[in-house]
């Protein structure tokens, strides 16, 4: 998937394992937790690729292992053409002043003993962005400007915020260090219906004038439509498919994918009434013992032999970046 143009960052066999010990005084390694487990995907400058799946499927942990806030177990996150995953200290401290992430409860991820002023304006002095105080303060009332805040809120304290005003500060708090690229995960989950189509509207009007790069993980795949360029979605630690928004709703190629899109309702009761359901059986299997083939075969209407005993190869199935992984495809 290399040399595409535009391309900002790139995921190769991008795996996240978390070990399973045994005993209270000696620990041994028992398993893994295979949260993700060999992704690999881009992401272009400018665009939003939309990261959708069930809960637990490792959406959060692919953002995370991503910006390194967990070291990748294999893989390389290529940023810029620098790999990540083998720089540390101070050059990746410099590094990820471009990468930044919204987080996706905006209580629990805004410390409530810190001002709102001092929680933007810390990375801004962490990264030496401002001269002086006055400087700083400036550029925090500026930024709480930005995100549609008054910009004297800035002595207040988190508590005294509504849970939309908080993700605004959180947004405000990404945006602190002029990034290119930023980790959106699942940042309108928490909010009442009515404030997400403003935090959405927001995240684009920011993207439209800095040139902001995005990837946007939900649940919502209504959401994800409305905000992404193109989509990928995941099962159980890897990507079955990949493709540009309207490519992936009007003609999906993955059984798992399908199933998802048959249930986002409709508006239209007629329309809603012909379509088909795909109801899957069964409970999606444990990442510490994914099933030996094809992760998805155990719930897939459409499974053969085949599908149990080898990993479908991720490959573009129409030769026009319509990427899926899938035997019968």
């Amino acid at each position: 998937m290399a040399g595409q143009n535009g391309v900002l960052l790139e995921v190769k066999n991008l795996k996240m394992y978390f070990p399973i010990t045994q005993g209270i005084i000696i620990q041994r390694h028992v398993a893994d937790v295979k949260a993700v487990d060999g992704l690999d995907f881009f992401v272009r400058k400018g665009e939003t690729l939309g990261l959708v799946g069930e809960s637990g499927c490792g959406k959060s942990t692919t953002g995370r292992a991503i910006l390194q806030l967990y070291r990748p177990t294999a893989g390389q996150v290529l940023f810029d053409g620098v790999d990540l995953c083998k720089i540390g200290g101070e050059q990746l401290r410099r590094t990820r002043r471009r990468l930044q992430m919204i987080f996706q409860d905006p209580y629990a991820s805004l410390n409530p003993r810190m001002t709102v002023g001092d929680i933007i304006g810390e990375p801004i002095e962490i990264h030496g962005l401002a001269k002086s105080r006055k400087e700083r303060l400036e550029r925090v009332q500026e930024l709480l400007r930005v995100v549609g805040l008054n910009p004297y809120f800035s002595n207040r304290y988190p508590h005294e915020f509504s849970g939309g005003q908080r993700q605004r500060i959180g947004v405000a708090r990404a945006l602190a260090v002029q990034p290119e690229f930023i980790v959106c995960d699942e940042p309108i989950s928490a909010l009442d219906v009515s404030i997400q189509a403003q935090i959405i509207n927001l995240l684009e009007e920011l993207q439209s004038d800095f040139g902001l790069t995005y990837l946007f993980i939900a649940h919502d795949l209504s959401v994800v439509r409305h905000i992404s360029d193109r989509v990928a979605v995941m099962y159980l630690g890897k990507i079955v498919e990949i493709a540009t928004r309207d490519k992936l709703y009007y003609d999906p190629l993955h059984p798992y994918t399908k199933a998802l899109l048959s249930a986002v309702p409709i508006p239209d009761p007629t329309v809603e009434e012909k379509r088909e359901r795909i109801i899957l059986v069964g409970d999606v299997p444990s990442p510490v013992n994914p099933p030996k083939g094809c992760h998805f075969h155990t719930r897939c209407p459409i499974a053969i032999d085949i599908c149990k005993e080898a990993d479908p190869e991720f490959v573009d199935k129409t030769g026009d970046g319509h990427w899926a992984a899938c035997h019968r495809v």
